[in-house]
């Protein structure tokens, strides 16, 4: 595959909580005795527990097969050996590994302390295996060169990079960095076996650049600038002089996901130009008029082209759960893949014609799959382990639809317990995915499927206003600081519904969120504190002013797009007056807020002012900080630690 996505658009993976199968003993209740303390689990050497309890190692055990499930993410096809290369973890962090067939033992390539997620190989002979990884979550992602299980570094070791594009061929590939002035992503070109040939494709302004693909002749680059998530502008830019031009024209915002020559040389991309959602078409460069070819009633997210050009293969994101579907270019012809509920992601080609990619549900943690284009046969390569669980245990989501309060409608995913083994009203969490521009999908919960199956804690995953998935006028109806406080009152119109279930237990719902949703766990602890027994906030934004002076340079004037712009003296006002932190008085529900010493996105100090707010007002705020880590726990003993304390947490506050 010569695509590779830009280590700066990746999207924000919120930490997962988690899930085990027996009797649940309730741990935090009760008082600490010296018995209790002495049976305490270790805690991670890089993990802070300020406030929070120590671990029963009776609650470690209870919850172990939950927390021992794995994952396989495809991540690109071997053209030497017709083998997959996935991303799973064995030990601490995910690693890269090698499937040689359908089944087959995962062979592992690299042994770093820091996560490895994924491989870009060169096109052709597939002679050149390139990975990236940060450090301890910074996410100033380096560019490396995979020999012999040994990562050889090939950028400057301090810049932020992301990997982009291969030319067809093979001989170069395209990476994006900060190392001209930390601030401002350029473009650069390189043959990674001679790192010493890098060289500036484009200098450039702002931190949304990448290199999305090349024409057939390698001549020119196709060059995308990421504005937000409702806008990017594309660009051509000859490879040999760096003349650049602008493909899209100026004043009309236009989105796309996926862009990609055929080789042919015709231009495909998913856009939602002239439309709600993205359609599948072609952009013609020369007139900058895009012709949409397929059409579907949500939006096409992702897509890839086969080798001989004859053959698309596209993702429909379908409210949330996914559908593959194939388009045979020269007759029209659309074809669906039989898939079980869930959502896919990564889809490719391999030379031979194979469509490889990855399938996840809460039936199944994600696993790398194929599909025969001819015949639509779907075969699993990898099956990850379950920690000795039944997958088929874990309950299905169902779809729960309101009006808002100004009859917007929007929707989410309810996760109910057995009443079976739960009989009677359940308590329920509300968790809140970031972003905002993300979405709630019907996915693998992971250790969340504890607090499910042997908590008996329901879980509510909304989409508010903002969420994508559900058309471009939908994601902006939050934006700015003058309409952020309305997805707040979704929350409030998704409880109103919800506690109006039988099956939930009003008296005992809480909130947690991570980053954006880590703002909307604090806003909803302050509006709706008479309605909640406690909020678990991570990485979560306390001030919008000191998130927007504080976080990355690079990602800043990405950030004013969505929130506001804090230069703006009225803007700045309502910035203020909107964060949490102004209004820390009025939480006075139990609080739990965890982070990452390194996180580069919302800054340590985000939670460092608000629990000292909170406290200072003699209300109970515990404090998780992972000092090796950055936005999210990526190291599986602070996840699994988190996770413990986040169980004592709502065992003390939401199951008493």
């Amino acid at each position: 595959m010569k695509h590779a996505l830009a280590a700066g658009l990746i999207a924000l993976a919120t930490p997962a909580f988690a899930a085990p199968a027996f009797a649940a003993p309730d741990l935090a209740s009760r008082g600490e005795t010296d018995s209790e303390a002495e049976a305490a689990a270790p805690k991670p050497a890089a993990v802070v527990a300020d406030g929070i309890p120590p671990v029963p190692q009776e609650l470690v055990e209870a919850t172990r097969p939950y927390f021992e499930y794995r994952t396989a993410s495809f991540s690109e096809w071997d053209p030497e050996t017709r083998a997959m290369f996935v991303a799973t973890r064995f030990g601490d962090t995910t690693q890269l590994h090698r499937v040689a067939a359908p089944g087959a033992a995962r062979s592992q390539l690299t042994f770093e302390a820091e996560p490895i997620r994924g491989v870009s190989v060169s096109p052709g002979a597939g002679d050149v295996k390139l990975v990236s990884k940060d450090i301890g979550g910074n996410e100033f992602y380096q560019i490396y060169r995979l020999v012999d299980g040994r990562l050889e570094l090939l950028t400057d070791g301090t810049s932020r990079n992301g990997l982009g594009a291969w030319m067809d061929d093979g001989s170069m590939v395209a990476f994006s960095s900060t190392r001209r002035n930390g601030r401002d992503t350029d473009l650069y070109l390189m043959d990674p076996r001679d790192p010493s040939t890098t060289r500036m494709l484009a200098q450039r302004e702002g931190g949304g650049w990448f290199v999305a693909d090349f024409t057939p002749d390698g001549g020119t680059a196709l060059v995308g600038n990421y504005i937000s998530v409702t806008e990017m502008e594309l660009y051509e830019v000859d490879v040999a002089s760096g003349a650049i031009e602008r493909l899209t024209p100026e004043g009309t915002p236009v989105a796309f996901s996926g862009l990609q020559y055929a080789p042919d040389g015709r231009l495909w991309v998913a856009s939602d130009r002239g439309a709600e959602f993205k359609r599948l078409g072609i952009f013609d460069r020369e007139t900058a008029r895009f012709e949409p070819l397929v059409e579907e009633p949500w939006d096409i997210v992702g897509f890839d082209i086969s080798e001989d050009g004859g053959t698309i293969a596209y993702e429909v994101n379908a409210a949330g759960q996914s559908q593959l579907k194939l388009y045979d270019v020269p007759t029209g012809e659309v074809r669906e893949v039989a898939l079980p509920p869930g959502t896919v992601g990564g889809i490719e080609f391999a030379p031979w014609g194979e469509l490889g990619f990855t399938l996840v549900s809460n039936r199944g943690a994600a696993d790398a799959y194929s599909v025969d284009p001819a015949t639509l046969e779907l075969t699993r390569w990898t099956a990850s382990e379950m920690g000795g669980l039944d997958p088929e245990a874990n309950v299905l989501p169902s779809l729960v639809e309101i009006e808002s309060f100004d009859g917007e409608a929007m929707s989410g995913f309810l996760y109910m317990p057995d009443p079976a083994r739960h009989p009677g009203p359940r308590p329920l969490l509300v968790n809140i995915h970031g972003g905002p521009e993300g979405q709630s999908t019907a996915t693998f919960l992971g250790r969340n499927n504890y607090l499910i199956n042997e908590l008996g804690i329901a879980i509510f995953y909304p989409n508010v206003r903002g969420s994508t998935g559900f058309g471009k006028r939908f994601v902006g109806l939050d934006n700015g600081p003058f309409r952020r406080e309305d997805s707040v009152r979704d929350i409030g119109a998704f409880l109103d519904r919800l506690e109006q279930d039988p099956r939930i237990d009003a008296q005992r719902i809480g909130v947690t969120g991570g980053s954006y949703g880590g703002y909307m766990c604090y806003a909803s602890a302050i509006a709706y504190g008479d309605r909640l027994r406690g909020a678990n906030c991570i990485v979560a934004i306390s001030d919008f002013v000191t998130f927007l002076e504080n976080t990355q340079d690079y990602r800043r004037d990405l950030r004013r797009v969505e929130y506001g712009d804090e230069r703006d003296p009225r803007q700045r006002a309502k910035l203020k007056e909107i964060s949490p932190l102004t209004r820390a008085d009025q939480i006075r529900i139990p609080l739990m807020v965890a982070t990452g010493a390194n996180d580069p996105r919302v800054p340590a100090s985000e939670a460092d002012q608000i629990i000292a707010a909170v406290r200072a007002n003699g209300r109970e705020a515990w404090h998780f900080l992972a000092q090796n880590e950055g936005h999210g726990f990526a190291k599986k003993e602070n996840a699994d630690y988190f996770l413990w304390s986040s169980i004592l947490f709502w065992q003390r506050h939401l199951l008493d």
